[in-house]
């Protein structure tokens, strides 16, 4: 169901284009994403289904029949945002907001390297997006050395998407199974990769490389939210939105030139 739902995101994004102002059209509009929505949930449901009819477990077993298979709506259900919708409910620091996830790739030197909108709440289903994204605005700036390491926190666990960064793409990934304010692993995250990842993260070289998550992209939401108050997107549509954000990070790169430059002449 999320992949069917990430699928149906991204063919959005290749197609966005700007809000309709007549509240007729986006009444049509929004009609339109209540039907492919439930086109995407059959279509996940489907996928599903002949996964546990033909797939197996971790231990090789078949998996047992479902107690009450899932039954998909017969009309499309559901709430949209006429005057955004492309936009989600998501929650926030205080209560939910109607708005966007967005993500931002940044190297050593806190330059952002990539930036993109997503309407996910979480962030588990954008690591080798974002990679992706970072690879390719890398190629079109001429940049042949690619990323060598991946850094993202536990919400960004995905063992597929680190399979295709590390198998695909020749990258390693960093990434905690369990977020910082747990006392434990999660249960049923133990051993495997889990208890590998935890044992990388506890040597010396991994946790360096680690801590400079918190070197490298957190001051970079720190710096745009509270010194630039940014604290919200002013435009409407996930393409106008992207471009706000991607403008936003290209002059907080600005800011990194000014300062780079003011340096170099005082040294």
């Amino acid at each position: 169901m999320r992949e069917a739902k990430r699928q149906l995101d991204q063919d959005r994004w290749l197609e966005a284009g700007p809000v309709p102002r007549s509240r007729a059209e986006r009444l049509r509009d929004v009609g339109r994403r209540l039907e492919d929505e439930l086109v995407a949930e059959r279509r996940g449901n489907e996928a599903y289904e002949h996964y546990r009819a033909t797939g197996r477990m971790k231990n090789g077993r078949r998996f047992g029949t479902p107690p009450k298979p899932y039954q998909p709506p017969e009309t499309p259900r559901g709430e949209v945002n006429l005057t955004d919708p492309d936009a989600r409910v998501m929650r926030a620091f205080r209560g939910y907001v109607q708005g966007y996830n967005a993500q931002a790739a940044v190297n050593e030197q806190q330059i952002v390297l990539a930036a993109e909108i997503t309407v996910d709440t979480g962030d588990f289903s954008h690591l080798e997006p974002m990679v992706t994204a970072t690879i390719g605005e890398l190629e079109q700036a001429g940049v042949i050395d690619k990323p060598r390491v991946a850094v993202a926190d536990a919400g960004y666990w995905n063992e597929q998407h680190m399979d295709q960064v590390t198998g695909e793409r020749g990258i390693q990934v960093l990434i905690p199974p369990d977020a910082s304010k747990r006392d434990g692993p999660r249960p049923g995250w133990t051993g495997g990769r889990y208890d590998w990842m935890r044992r990388v993260l506890a040597t010396e070289p991994g946790g360096e490389l680690y801590r400079k998550r918190k070197q490298t992209v957190e001051p970079v939401f720190g710096h745009t939210k509270h010194n630039r108050k940014f604290s919200r997107f002013h435009r409407r549509g996930g393409s106008a939105v992207r471009t706000e954000w991607r403008l936003i990070m290209m002059t907080h790169n600005l800011t990194k030139l000014h300062s780079h430059q003011i340096a170099t002449v005082r040294a």
